[in-house]
């Protein structure tokens, strides 16, 4: 076959003009083949080492991501990308070693990379401020944040970006340079705070009741008494509005659980304030209307809008 032969040629060409023998030569080639299977192997122990950190921290619950969860997957993927960098790069390193020397390279290497550090600082500045993201775990892929005038769940995190998907499944790119500060809604625990106002003639003192007993039945519920992390508090009237007493409640939750929980909470609020006849008002507001002609009275009619 052509082929054959051209190859030969090539390889012949290369050796001389590295000025090596063909034995050298064929003892180079299988010492690069050795390089690179120690190099796979090396990668699949990264891998394999990834896969336990994972394993290690699952608690068995498919239907909750635990902080300790979603901190491992973090670390994991971190692992595997640095990992693989590292084991090709070391490689490349070797096999090249073989035939030339990489002192020289080395040097220039270093006196390039620092040229380029000057040039690209923001890089530099987002590497350094990922790895502190990491330290002080300050976050994790799963975890729901605030950063960088953006929200979201993380679904992934290097050493410099940060990826956030919001509601309406938008993914935004943050680089870790331009976090200024982190907000973590799913940390440890979480909480809703639920604000409902009732009418000023309804008696406050019958409505904390119904509030309180609603929020008891509510924590009873087989449904629900999972996601809470402590029984629900009604904390009293927080606020005397323009149409209505603004009375709070407090309910303690697992992380992310916080809006499902407080959604739930106010449904079942609004039914049970309509089965006492407790009525939750909405902002009203009264017309006076003139007719115009002097000596005229006001005609006055009153009109309610929704909140």
């Amino acid at each position: 076959m052509p082929l054959l032969p051209s190859l030969r040629d090539s390889f012949q060409s290369v050796i001389q003009f590295l000025h090596i023998d063909p034995a050298t030569a064929a003892r180079k080639l299988i010492a690069a083949a050795l390089i690179w299977i120690a190099a796979w192997a090396a990668n699949r122990a990264v891998r394999h080492l990834a896969s336990r950190i994972v394993s290690a921290a699952d608690d068995g619950d498919d239907t909750t991501f635990s902080a300790t969860e979603r901190r491992s997957a973090t670390i994991a993927a971190l692992i595997r990308s640095l990992g693989s960098v590292v084991v090709i790069l070391m490689g490349a390193l070797f096999t090249l070693n073989l035939f030339i020397s990489i002192g020289p390279i080395l040097a220039g290497a270093g006196v390039l990379g620092l040229a380029i550090s000057f040039g690209a600082q923001s890089l530099v500045k987002d590497v350094i401020a990922g790895f502190f993201v990491l330290l002080e775990n300050q976050f994790a892929v799963g975890d729901i944040i605030q950063a960088g005038g953006k929200s979201g769940v993380v679904e992934k995190m290097t050493l410099r970006i940060v990826q956030l998907r919001d509601l309406e499944g938008v993914l935004h790119t943050i680089p870790n340079g331009d976090i200024g500060s982190v907000s973590n809604m799913t940390r440890a625990w979480s909480r809703a705070v639920v604000d409902v106002g009732v009418a000023y003639d309804t008696p406050i003192d019958r409505a904390l009741e119904v509030f309180a007993d609603e929020a008891e039945r509510f924590a009873a519920d087989p449904a629900w008494r999972g996601q809470l992390d402590g029984p629900p508090e009604v904390q009293g009237v927080q606020d005397l509005g323009d149409s209505a007493v603004v009375i709070r409640t407090r309910l303690k939750t697992l992380p992310g659980e916080q809006w499902a929980a407080g959604r739930e909470f106010r449904r079942r609020l609004k039914n049970r304030l309509d089965r006492e006849g407790i009525e939750i008002p909405f902002p009203q507001r009264t017309l006076h209307v003139r007719d115009g002609r002097p000596g005229s009275g006001e005609l006055v009619r009153d009109s309610r809008e929704g909140s």
